[in-house]
């Protein structure tokens, strides 16, 4: 097929029932880009000779010399397909673990996917994630299994033995997509089991209350169902989500060789030669069926009978035969052969190159070319635009934590317009931006330069003869000129100005020229810069140049701005501000062709293009919309987590306001990548991973900021927790009680000898007493270990308190908001949990006194109400409608949020190495105020404690936005209050912070403390001959396997095993270099792990001292970290530089 004109495409665009908009997604090198070559190939736009080699949609330089993808890339192709024309908008999406979210922006535009596994390797772990985010996105994937060739040229598998192995990828493919499938239908049959059961109790309560009697109570427990859990699975129809050849959604392929096939193309083949009907073949060539050659019948039980199965027979020893002949033996007479009975035609010079791959590309692209299998394949199993499901519809509306129905009525229709993808006058325009990427402004289509036209052409030619004539009339000039002046020394004084004028003359065309050319320069120096486009689909309506739109933030309230905009208010229409609604202009519109743009006019719903325009309006991505009733669609599922921290610098202090700006466009420009401004004034980039890292570093220097950098080691993230007390030592004997209350006393002395030790008293039991200076309150603190279960839960539930934080402040405020009966069940839910997993006498009550959640208000540590006699609203007060206080309660309540904040400033830094805390919980036991009289003097003093307060608060609550938004009620009481003492925002307030900071420190160093290190997930596939390697550089990495496997059929073992972040910086490099390149490792965030050495640790016991010696100097892990990172802090960090010196005696003595 030759290249399709931009006319042709544009026509296609306008008919959304004949559009696939697709992705294709893989585990690394699983041949994605391979497939996109040859798929690109078919439409002209790159030889097929190329397919494979050139990496068409792999645009960036790193791209081509890593031999990875790592960012999304899109172009559409035309398919001809009988009478039908398709238009196919193909995006090729990255492999790499680090480049995920890249995956992630790529789903989100598509309505299916294909998606790759490699023959040998089968389902790799990043092919788990590309089918999770597929089924949480709600599209539909078909498979392909490719690499084929290496069955044959690599393991060496017979036909036969491929065939079982490729059932087995089926199975295995299939077994994922059932465990989602599983997961889904349980959830949706619990709902409605929950819902049936809630429905139940409401209508015997309804009845029991008219017939005036007591409800009995409910004999089984929440955890106690007696209905079938697998009732759902077997109701639900699942047929159609499971890859089969013979529903032809899987095809076979070797991308490098361009061949693939599925199972019509052989049922057509095959049924003209055979007489069997195409249904038939369709049915038997995938399965336990065979060809009985005398009854010339297909009959079933091929294995039980030792018979070859229809689909090795018929299909792959004509392809096992083909490789046998032009690549192993090559038999140049059975060759011509098989050529004369395929029917196709091979060049001389293909038949007579050095290398069989070519002659078998030849051959292979014309009998099975893998773009007619993998395009008929999408048209026909894929969906159009027009086939989107209400359920994908409803999921991307629901606007945060609010169900689809809870929306306002004017949004609920505008489900009709997604479901029609109507492109008429009237349908709102509906579009949604998946990422912001960067292109030179020279490769946009307006600056390109335009292909001259004859009379251009001409023109410029005379314009060159005119200034060459010039030129030489100007040369003889200055020769006549040089010769009259070797006559005579008058000549040269006699007349300047006419020289001047002369050498003006003669000089003007060079001068000229030099200007022409400096004016020439000048633009293309500025179109140097990068251009910001977006990255979009139109979902309805039709979007067109100079269009004004609507820009959703992810927290529009559509119910909000329907109420301050007018009906049928106009994006560009004057209208009040809302907020997290602006208007903006689509400047351009781009029709995406992978490394090339073109420019369009409008472009109608179901498609996929590029706007650019909106960089300054939209900053990774958002919905764009001409109806303000419109919600923001749900933000995207990353799968990675950025972990991996670095703080930049620039070379020349001088060009930190280039790389300010160039991190600002980085920022932009990356979906993952985060930037951020630390307390200590450093510039930190977070990323995803080590490769991640070092593109966004490259993008740096040469794209966004095109500065010298330099970048520090990577920052590693670490948690400061508490554990239970040990009850063995580290030689495994038993600790007496004596060792612990000693060891205790022994911290409560050096507790008593450090700055509180007049207002600081430590309990044997842990709890710290601690007065504030002006003794004026005294604090009870007690800190306690939370279960790793809590911890977990907490940390899983961040996004559900900061919602509860928002409910509660607005409670505290008197201001009603709207939340989802669905965000009350997750609370309800959450609660319940807290309640089971905190169980015992130990923690009675204790989620019922939860005050705050820190650092941050919504981490995993705890701060409980446990003071006699004070009884505040819990966090729960949304559940309960609020709770208001007591009258005798209000000086206590005016402090209330000063014990908040020096709670989440002491959790936010911990006393080890200033990291945040991670499972604890401090129980504020005491709290004892003196009341003083009103101060009538030292305004200044006051002032100045209340910016210092505003600070404090300030430096607490980074995230805290909701806090410092708004005062607490107890300050809203003091100001109406003209009477009351206004102590509390004076010195005591401010005191009262530092003194909880410090109580909750201490209280923390009163338990045995540990650090808890971030763990990466690391998946290795290795060959046997290098797994002692490879077990080597995790054992000296402190890494820790968790299990190993081997691949059926494939000499390849998967190791999965854990690794410190800390330690994995050069992991990936050392392990290739270590194994020669047959082992590659995926690293994934995991978990946080507690480092079980003690960093304070030192020999107490007997046994301990003789095992470990005085100096106990072994590596302590625990305390390598944390000095390494309160070097880095500039924090203290005590250590002996020098022991046992001497003085030197290699000199003379002195006498």
């Amino acid at each position: 097929m030759g290249q399709t004109s931009l006319e042709k495409i544009i026509a296609l665009q306008k008919n959304p029932s004949n559009i696939r908009n697709l992705c294709i997604l893989a585990h690394v090198d699983h041949g994605k880009t391979t497939l996109a070559d040859c798929l690109v190939a078919s439409n002209g736009i790159i030889s097929s000779r190329l397919a494979g080699k050139l990496r068409y949609l792999d645009s960036r330089e790193d791209e081509q010399l890593r031999g990875i993808t790592m960012k999304s890339s899109a172009i559409s192709l035309h398919y001809a397909a009988g009478e039908k024309d398709f238009l196919i908008n193909l995006i090729d999406s990255p492999g790499h673990v680090d480049f995920s979210s890249e995956v992630s922006t790529a789903v989100r535009l598509c309505d299916g996917a294909i998606v790759i596994v490699d023959a040998v390797e089968g389902v790799c772990p990043q092919t788990q994630a590309v089918l999770r985010q597929a089924w949480l996105e709600n599209i539909r994937p078909v498979l392909v299994i490719n690499k084929i060739d290496r069955l044959i040229m690599e393991l060496k598998l017979s036909s036969q033995e491929a065939y079982k192995h490729l059932q087995k990828i089926l199975g295995q493919v299939n077994a994922v997509t059932g465990a989602l499938f599983t997961s889904k239908v349980l959830e949706e049959r619990a709902d409605k089991e929950e819902e049936k059961k809630e429905k139940e109790a409401q209508g015997r309560e309804e009845e029991e209350e008219e017939e005036g009697r007591e409800a009995p109570v409910d004999v089984l427990s929440p955890g106690e169902q007696v209905y079938d859990w697998s009732a759902g699975l077997e109701e639900t129809d699942d047929s159609h989500l499971y890859f089969s050849p013979d529903q032809g959604n899987v095809v076979f392929s070797s991308a490098i060789d361009g061949w693939g096939f599925s199972i019509q193309q052989f049922a057509d083949i095959y049924s003209q030669k055979m007489g069997i009907r195409t249904g038939v073949l369709l049915k038997t060539l995938w399965g336990d069926f065979y060809l009985n050659a005398k009854a010339k019948k297909i009959m079933k039980g091929a294995q039980a009978k030792g018979k070859k199965p229809l689909f090795v027979q018929l299909v792959l020893d004509s392809i096992w035969s083909l490789y046998d002949a032009v690549v192993i033996q090559r038999d140049k007479d059975r060759v011509e052969k098989m050529v004369s009975s395929l029917g196709v035609k091979v060049l001389a010079r293909d038949s007579r190159h050095s290398d069989p791959k070519v002659l078998l590309a030849a051959i292979c692209s014309q009998w099975l070319p893998v773009s007619q299998a993998v395009l008929s394949m999408v048209c026909e199993k894929l969906p159009s635009p027009l086939d989107m499901v209400s359920e994908r519809v409803e999921r991307l509306m629901s606007l945060g934590a609010r169900r689809f129905d809870s929306l306002p009525q004017q949004t609920q229709e505008l489900k009709t317009a997604f479901l029609q993808c109507s492109s008429e006058e009237s349908a709102p325009v509906i579009v949604f931006v998946s990422k912001m990427f960067a292109v030179e402004a020279k490769a946009l289509p307006q600056n390109k330069q335009r292909p001259l036209t004859k009379e251009e052409l001409a023109e410029r030619r005379e314009k060159a003869r005119q200034r060459h004539a010039d030129r030489m009339v100007a040369n003889q000039q200055a020769e006549a000129q040089e010769g009259c002046s070797q006559s005579g020394n008058s000549s040269q004084t006699v007349h300047p100005a006419e020289e001047n004028s002369s050498g003006g003359s003669a000089g003007g065309s060079g001068v000229s020229a030099q200007m022409e050319t400096l004016s020439v320069a000048r633009p293309e120096q500025v179109e140097q810069k990068e251009v910001f486009l977006a990255f979009a689909r139109v979902y309805s309506g039709v979007v067109r140049r100079g269009q004004r739109v609507f820009v959703l933030g992810p927290k529009y309230d559509p119910a909000q701005g329907l109420r301050a905009l007018s009906d049928g208010c106009a994006a560009g229409e004057p209208a009040p501000p809302v907020p997290h609604l602006q208007s903006c202009s689509v400047d351009h519109l781009y029709l995406l062709m992978g490394r090339e743009l073109e420019e369009l006019e409008e472009v109608p719903s179901g498609n996929v293009l590029g706007i650019g325009g909106l960089e300054e309006s939209v900053l990774k991505s958002a919905t764009l919309s001409t109806s303000p009733a419109c919600p923001p669609f749900t933000p995207l599922n990353f799968e990675a987590t950025p972990i991996v921290r670095v703080a930049i610098e620039p070379k020349h202090p001088s060009e930190m306001p280039k790389l300010v700006r160039g991190m600002r466009l980085l920022n932009q420009a990356d979906p993952c990548a985060e930037v951020l401004i630390q307390e200590t004034g450093e510039h930190v980039l977070v990323t995803a991973g080590e490769v991640h890292l070092q593109r966004c570093l490259d993008d740096l220097r040469t794209r966004f900021a095109k500065i010298e950098i330099s970048a520090s080691k990577p920052i590693i993230p670490f948690r400061e927790t508490l554990v239970r007390p040990p009850k063995v030592d580290m030689v495994n004997e038993d600790l007496g009680r004596q060792h612990k209350v000693a060891v205790i006393h022994q911290v409560k002395e050096e507790a008593l000898h450090g700055r509180y030790s007049d207002t600081l008293h430590l309990d044997p039991s842990g709890l710290v007493t601690l007065t504030t200076p002006n003794r004026q309150a005294t604090l009870g603190v007690c800190a306690t270990p939370l279960p790793e279960e809590v911890t977990r839960l907490l940390e899983s539930s961040a996004e559900l308190i900061r919602t509860l934080e928002q409910v509660n402040l607005s409670v505290r405020e008197g201001r009603l908001m709207d939340v989802s009966p669905r965000t009350l069940e997750a609370i309800v839910g959450l609660k319940a949990s807290l309640e089971r997993l905190l169980p015992g006498r130990k923690w009675k009550n204790a989620v019922e006194h939860i005050w705050a959640f820190g650092p941050r208000r919504y981490g995993p540590n705890l701060l409980l109400n446990s003071v006699e006699g004070y009884r505040r609203s819990s966090v729960w007060q949304c559940l309960e409608g609020g709770g208001r206080a007591e009258a005798g309660e209000q000086t206590v309540r005016d402090y209330d949020n000063s014990i908040v904040s020096g709670f989440q400033l002491a959790t936010l830094a911990g006393p080890l190495c200033e990291e945040p805390l991670m499972g604890v919980c401090f129980s504020l036991e005491t709290w004892d105020m003196k009341s003083t009289p009103q101060p009538t003097h030292q305004d200044s003093v006051v002032e100045d404690s209340n910016s210092q307060d505003a600070s404090v608060a300030a430096e607490a609550g980074g995230a805290q936005m909701e806090s410092a938004a708004a005062p607490s009620p107890g300050l809203g009481r003091r100001r109406a209050e003209p009477g009351a003492s206004t102590d509390c925002y004076g010195p005591s307030s401010g005191q009262l912070i530092a003194t909880m900071k410090e109580a909750c420190r201490h209280a923390f160093q009163a338990r045995p403390q540990r650090l808890m290190a971030a763990m990466y997930t690391c998946e290795i596939m290795a060959m046997a001959e290098v797994l002692g390697r490879v077990y080597g550089v995790l054992g000296k990495r402190e890494g820790r396997v968790l299990h190993e496997e081997m691949k059926e059929g494939t000499d390849m073992f998967i190791i999965k095993a854990v690794l410190p972040v800390a330690e994995s910086f050069g992991f990936a490099d050392e392990i290739r270099k270590r194994t020669s390149g047959l082992a590659s490792p995926q690293l994934v965030f995991s978990h946080w792990e507690v480092i079980s050495s003690d960093p304070f640790w030192v020999p107490t016991t007997e046994e301990e001292y003789l095992h470990f010696g005085e100096k106990a100097d072994s590596a302590n892990q625990a305390l390598k970290y944390m000095n390494a990172v309160r070097r880095r802090k500039g924090l203290y960090v005590e250590e002996k530089i020098v022991e046992h010196g001497e003085k030197q005696r290699t000199l003379g003595r002195n006498k």
